[in-house]
């Protein structure tokens, strides 16, 4: 059996998390693919036999629209094994809904929906966590991704429970797919950009152009904030959401953030999550 990747990424934490699995994976054998969404460009789409391991970044506790709209077009399952691989910018069980509508769509295409696996990362937007609580979040992450590797390679079934409300809530916040578009026009550079090009490069949707030297922003926004959070001159003003921007690289290698340093909002929340995640290490 061959393991197809498809991953979404903008910042790259989802796309750090599904190369660790796809990498733990072929230690032990397996054969693997690996594609990175970019609008307009064509890749391999699953053959019979295959198993499909699609990973996304949770976008307002929902699936990236253009996600939803790659797996439309796959061809059906024939009962192909199917894997989701998530990354959220905080532990709340709200962001489990991203799986739904994903799963539903590959489900009824005839997929064999095998497992959901959702793993948190720094935030990209809202505000910039340490770089301790970013190596602590990381070193949680490698854990679960060598158990992810694990029973996607045996087969086992892990799937998720969302309840009526969790559904709910994450409808409403669905709006954001509609808004983003509109949203994205109102980006802009500084004149600190110098046209690298790097967010042009980076950006899934292809709505960055360098004219001029300088970067214009399109309609195809879906708010990944792979340009704001990856300009090396902090260029990027994101609009309406320039107060949530978060610029520069995460150190993940420094030493992890201590129990009486974890940020204060959700620390509770954080606290739990690293707890649970750190004792399958002891």
């Amino acid at each position: 059996m061959k393991f197809v990747f498809y991953v979404f990424s903008g910042s790259g934490n989802t796309d750090k998390v599904c190369n660790k699995i796809k990498n733990e994976m072929e230690i032990n054998g397996a054969e693997c693919e690996y594609w990175r969404f970019r609008k307009g460009e064509r890749f391999p789409l699953p053959k019979e036999g295959d198993a499909v391991v699609l990973g996304y970044p949770v976008h307002a506790f929902n699936a990236p629209e253009p996600v939803t709209e790659f797996v439309k077009k796959l061809p059906d399952g024939n009962k192909n094994r199917a894997y989701l691989i998530t990354t959220s910018g905080e532990p709340l069980t709200l962001n489990d809904c991203a799986f739904r509508k994903v799963g539903k769509i590959l489900g009824n295409s005839g997929y064999d929906v095998r497992g959901e696996y959702r793993f948190v990362m720094p935030y990209n937007i809202i505000f910039r966590h340490s770089d301790g609580m970013a190596s602590r979040l990381w070193k949680v992450a490698v854990t679960g991704i060598a158990r992810a590797a694990e029973e996607i390679l045996t087969g086992m079934t892990r799937m998720t429970e969302i309840g009526l409300g969790k559904k709910a809530v994450s409808a409403v916040f669905g709006i954001e797919h509609l808004a983003m578009p509109f949203i994205g026009r109102g980006f802009r550079v500084t004149d600190e950009c110098v046209g690298c090009g790097k967010c042009e490069k980076i950006c899934p949707q292809a709505n960055i152009t360098i004219k001029d030297g300088k970067a214009e922003f399109g309609k195809n926004c879906v708010g990944c904030m792979g340009c704001a959070f990856s300009c090396p001159k902090d260029a990027v003003r994101t609009g309406i959401l320039n107060g949530w921007r978060v610029n520069g690289k995460y150190d993940f290698d420094a030493p992890p953030v201590e129990d009486d340093k974890i940020c204060k909002y959700l620390g509770k929340t954080y606290l739990s999550y690293f707890q649970r995640g750190e004792s399958v290490l002891k």
